[in-house]
């Protein structure tokens, strides 16, 4: 018999990895956060993600067997690959299979060649933005741009002209790391439909799904404005029937699951699908090799199973033996962003005020915040805060939120008005 996991270092450090910190300990282990964040219980500020040296020694200290990784760049970096062959366990892929999501232009070439449903798409160089242009012109506009390296959630532009793919053309070459002669991107097609996240969690044979959840993408309320790291989400999605998942499993998780082996990637951790449910069935719009955010704090609000026995049947192999249960009814996450974000540069360290004011049931978690030298809370990044609630019912839950949300406050604090409220689609995801 497996001997019982109590202790766990969690990497990461915004709201993703409170929101996991918090159900790790709902699931009565002892958590390390490294560095977490200043309203991260069990942080441990001085050590970051990608210091590998300095986690194991950490690790070695405190009797630690397990690493839960939140970002992705500790995973593209390779800390699995760095513990692998020793007592410590990672819940993360490899660096070979964390390019499903580090490079979008390995990924979507990954798809094609696995027969994973997906839209149109064409590669191209930093220096080919001419031959860029003309493809966006044959699709009048309407295209998506992609960089091909990670981008905190920010590389993506959707477009519906040739102005606007002009101007994400100009913003994705700010994207380029400086000393680089060039860098990939593509160029896609712009589906049409609402998009759902569909994420699990695997052992490289079996997938075990999460509830349904949607991310509200842009700035400004009715999905407009820039795309920014996820301004709230909501789980589960109610047109994302059995009926809808069973043809996500059939034509985008089963040829992934089937693609990594045959290529030699075993891939464990959480997999993460954004999926668009065009007029013609389910579209993969990308890979993410991690938990989203914010989608992660309103999946691990509703996840009743016990997050730590899922990790460890995984780690196991033996994921098939275990279920994954939901608690009844919805849960809506709403972000509350410093002004300015998601620009380069906005204003923060400012005080903020009224979490201790929000109802017990709600969860407040925290990312871009720090103390000041007082012992203040004040806002440090974009995304400050995640508040999440849960009701019978996604307008209940929607309500709760809102609530709870105009409590917290903070200067320039800014939140969606609509989280969860967009129409409901009809018919979605079923045509073949």
């Amino acid at each position: 018999m497996a001997t019982p996991i109590t202790h766990i270092v969690l990497l990461g450090s915004g709201a993703r990895e409170h929101a996991l910190a918090w159900k790790l300990t709902q699931d009565g282990a002892r958590v390390h956060v490294l560095p977490g964040g200043a309203g991260i219980p069990g942080s441990v500020p001085g050590i970051s993600a990608t210091d590998f040296p300095a986690i194991q020694q950490f690790c070695q200290e405190h009797d630690v067997k397990l690493i839960v990784v939140g970002p992705e760049a500790p995973l593209a970096a390779g800390v699995a690959d760095y513990f692998e062959g020793s007592d410590i366990r990672v819940f993360g892929p490899r660096k070979a299979a964390a390019v499903l999501e580090s490079s979008k232009v390995w990924s979507k070439d990954f798809m094609r060649r696995h027969g994973v449903a997906t839209g149109r798409a064409w590669t191209f160089r930093s220096d080919q933005l001419e031959q860029a242009r003309a493809a966006a012109a044959d699709l009048q506009g309407h295209a998506v741009l992609k960089y091909d390296g990670l981008a905190a959630g920010k590389g993506v532009w959707v477009c519906s002209s040739e102005a606007e793919f002009e101007t994400a053309l100009q913003e994705m070459q700010a994207l380029a790391p400086a000393g680089h002669d060039w860098y990939s991107f593509l160029v896609e097609e712009k589906l049409t439909g609402p998009e759902i996240s569909i994420i699990g969690l695997t052992d490289g044979k079996t997938m075990r799904l999460l509830s349904p959840s949607q991310d509200h993408k842009q700035l400004l309320a009715g999905d407009q404005g820039p795309n920014t790291g996820g301004m709230g989400a909501y789980c589960p999605v109610p047109f994302a029937d059995d009926n809808v998942l069973a043809l996500v499993r059939e034509v985008i998780i089963e040829p992934t699951l089937r693609g990594l082996r045959t290529e030699g990637l075993p891939f464990m951790g959480f997999l993460y699908f954004g999926i668009m449910l065009t007029p013609t069935g389910p579209k993969l719009l990308e890979y993410n090799v991690r938990l989203g955010d914010p989608e992660a704090q309103v999946l691990l609000a509703s996840l009743s199973s016990s997050l730590v026995d899922i990790i460890t049947a995984a780690l196991d192999g033996r994921l098939a033996e275990v279920g994954v249960r939901q608690k009844p009814g919805s849960f809506v996450g709403v972000v509350l962003a410093s002004g300015g974000y998601p620009a380069a540069q906005f204003p923060t360290g400012f005080a903020i005020d009224g979490i201790d004011a929000v109802t017990p049931a709600t969860l407040v978690f925290q990312g871009g915040t720090k103390r000041n030298d007082a012992g203040q809370l004040i806002t440090s990044g974009g995304r400050v805060l995640t508040v999440v609630a849960g009701g019978p019912d996604l307008e209940v839950a929607v309500e709760r939120a809102y609530a709870e949300v105009k409590k917290v406050t903070f200067q320039d604090a800014y939140y969606r008005t609509d989280i969860g409220q967009r129409p409901t689609p009809e018919l979605v995801g079923q045509a073949q």
